[in-house]
């Protein structure tokens, strides 16, 4: 066998002979249909998404079209050009123009003297109320704030001779709410109303054996001798006990002084009745001792005067009041959008179109 061994360097002669090399397919790779189909899958899904975002986008600018739409009609319905609204309400006729004192009397909340007194001078101010009404249903709260809308009402019942002022108190009108109402011309009371509590509170506590037991000791540095005068971690002393009294009975005499000038002779006997002491009393008792005038409510009184309106003046949170606005534009707007139109068929059944 002269040409063995093979030379590895020297190509076969004859490869007719050679069988085929044989191609390794790997169980799991697609074939090309299945690559097609994959493929065709996942152009599918790609238009489905970009589909998808147009019409995301269309939506968006649509919802914000129609937002900019009814913040464009709420800036026209809130323009001067109709002097005679307020927040929306006709005020060009006759009517009773209330405000309202709820909640905790503070410089913090909505009954504050500041927003009250200027609604008050608004309510005034108005040709077409025929009178006004102070619409109560408070506890009381600071003194300083009671005092400054009690002398608001004082000076625009001598501004405007003309137009009464009524305090209606609902569930209860005390301490600070009472000092307001009377300075009204009228104060009309339901009779269960809690009524009075012309008082002066100043709460103090001492928590010094409650310290002790925890371990708890107070470090607190001053400089003055009395400014820890309110400390939780010690007793009052004598001098500090009786200046604190002198405070509140000036606060008090204020109070006394108010009420006095605002009723008059109507109150019966202050001091064999208690008035100024810091009792309560309910409406149809309050009466009786003449710290209120009659029973009633805002809309008794709207009858007794004859008036068909009533327009509400109070300060209203401006958050609150521009959702509540666009809560009704919002509806009218949808409400005005749908027109479904019945029809009768041929066939005897409705239609909607």
């Amino acid at each position: 066998m002269p040409n063995w061994p093979p030379d590895p360097n020297k190509r076969p002669e004859n490869r007719t002979n050679q069988p085929a090399p044989i191609q390794q397919v790997s169980p799991n790779q697609p074939s090309g249909q299945e690559w097609r189909l994959i493929e065709k899958t996942l152009l599918a899904s790609v238009e489905e998404q970009r589909r998808s975002r147009r019409w995301g986008i269309f939506f968006k600018l649509l919802t914000f079209g129609y937002i900019l739409l009814v913040f464009l009609s709420i800036g026209r319905g809130c323009s001067t050009d109709k002097p005679a609204t307020l927040d929306g309400i006709d005020t060009s006729k006759p009517h009773l123009a209330v405000v309202e004192v709820q909640g905790t009397i503070s410089a913090n909340d909505i009954a504050n003297a500041y927003d009250i007194s200027k609604a008050l001078t608004r309510a005034f101010e108005n040709k077409n109320s025929k009178a006004v009404a102070l619409e109560i249903n408070s506890p009381g709260g600071s003194p300083v704030q009671s005092d400054e809308i009690w002398q608001t009402m004082m000076d625009l019942r001598q501004q405007y001779p003309d137009k009464k002022l009524y305090a209606v108190i609902g569930d209860v009108g005390a301490s600070g709410a009472y000092y307001i109402a009377s300075a009204a011309d009228e104060i009309y009371v339901n009779p269960s109303s809690l009524v009075g509590s012309i008082g002066v509170i100043m709460p103090s506590y001492n928590i010094e054996s409650l310290m002790d037991k925890l371990g708890i000791e107070d470090r607190t540095l001053t400089a003055g001798e009395y400014k820890d005068i309110l400390s939780l971690s010690r007793p009052l002393s004598d001098y500090e006990e009786e200046h604190v009294e002198k405070v509140l009975d000036n606060t008090h005499k204020h109070f006394i002084n108010a009420v006095k000038e605002g009723r008059g002779e109507r109150l019966k006997d202050p001091e064999d009745n208690k008035l100024f002491s810091g009792l309560f009393w309910t409406g149809e008792q309050s009466i009786e001792l003449g710290l209120a005038d009659k029973k009633g409510s805002i809309a008794s009184l709207e009858r007794q005067l004859e008036l068909d309106n009533v327009v509400n003046y109070s300060p209203r949170d401006p958050f609150q009041l521009f959702m509540e606005r666009f809560a009704v534009k919002l509806g009218a707007g949808v409400g005005s959008s749908i027109n479904l139109d019945v029809l009768p068929k041929e066939d005897g059944h409705a239609e909607m179109r």
